[in-house]
């Protein structure tokens, strides 16, 4: 049996890599159904001053794909206390590097008070998203 019976991360998932991946099983591993939050281009733009490099719709087909997902949702609004309360899942995963962030020491009062478990996983160092970025960036110029 598994811990919560619904789990919730969230994510841009572009240039979707092992990090991701990781995070995923793991979220599953602990889930009976597992709800993915895939950001929407406006909302990666508005909150990295970037757009993704793969388009909103490839984001999600990929992740819809995975076999740890129950479910893929576009996520307008980067406030994972809104999508608790359209979702009601009952702990939301994050990877390690948040930990101690005050962002995300608030989102724990927060989730305290409606008894959602946040859980943290190890950060995968060796390929994440932003070395994959100035990689293709310095490739490219």
């Amino acid at each position: 049996m598994r811990k919560y019976k619904v789990g919730y991360t969230t994510g841009v998932f572009d240039l979707f890599h092992i990090g991701h991946l990781n995070i995923l099983r793991s979220a599953k591993e602990q889930s009976e159904y597992l709800i993915v939050g895939v950001t929407s281009d406006e909302e990666a733009i508005s909150v990295k001053n970037r757009r993704p490099v793969i388009p909103f719709e490839e984001r999600i087909e990929i992740v819809r794909s995975i076999k740890y997902v129950d479910e893929a949702v576009k996520e307008n609004n980067t406030d994972k206390l809104v999508a608790w309360d359209h979702y009601k899942f009952n702990a939301i995963f994050k990877g390690d590097d948040w930990k101690g962030n005050d962002k995300w020491i608030e989102y724990e009062k927060g989730f305290l008070k409606r008894k959602v478990k946040v859980v943290y996983f190890p950060y995968t160092k060796t390929t994440t998203s932003t070395i994959l970025s100035k990689y293709l960036y310095n490739l490219l110029n």
